[in-house]
């Protein structure tokens, strides 16, 4: 007389092979999760200089890029007046760092200053750069 279902050896193996097969892939989902994190607040970043660009053309006055490392924080200013402002640390878990703490646009669209602004985007052990030129170029 044969009965219908599984032993305790054999419920015992699959679930080991199913244990190994998870730890030997969850690594690999998290490198993953921080990749898309990373490309998702680096294409934030750059949509956000490009507005404070247009916003500079459009209103033909000065218009001024803040980074907060610390806080994660970029924010569009117009003659001192939040115009915008994102928080990238919240919002996709990653840590910023900068060359420089602010970017201004006159109402031609070209950045004041000596040099390119770059802007680094890191979680885990993926890290992305962000470069904006002073001609307002985002690469």
């Amino acid at each position: 007389m044969r009965s219908r279902g599984f032993t305790l050896l054999e419920m015992t193996v699959v679930m080991t092979i199913i244990g190994l097969t998870f730890a030997l892939a969850a690594p690999r989902f998290s490198s993953m999760r921080d990749g898309a994190s990373v490309r998702a607040a680096v294409s934030d970043a750059g949509a956000l200089f490009s507005l404070a660009r247009q916003t500079a053309i459009t209103r033909r006055t000065l218009i001024a890029v803040v980074v907060d490392t610390g806080a994660g924080i970029l924010e569009v200013r117009a003659r001192g007046q939040r115009v915008t402002r994102r928080t990238l640390r919240t919002a996709y878990g990653i840590v910023l760092g900068s060359n420089r703490d602010s970017t201004v646009y006159d109402p031609r669209g070209l950045g004041y200053g000596l040099s390119n602004m770059t802007l680094t985007v890191r979680r885990g052990s993926i890290v992305d750069t962000l470069t904006i030129s002073r001609l307002g170029r985002v690469r």
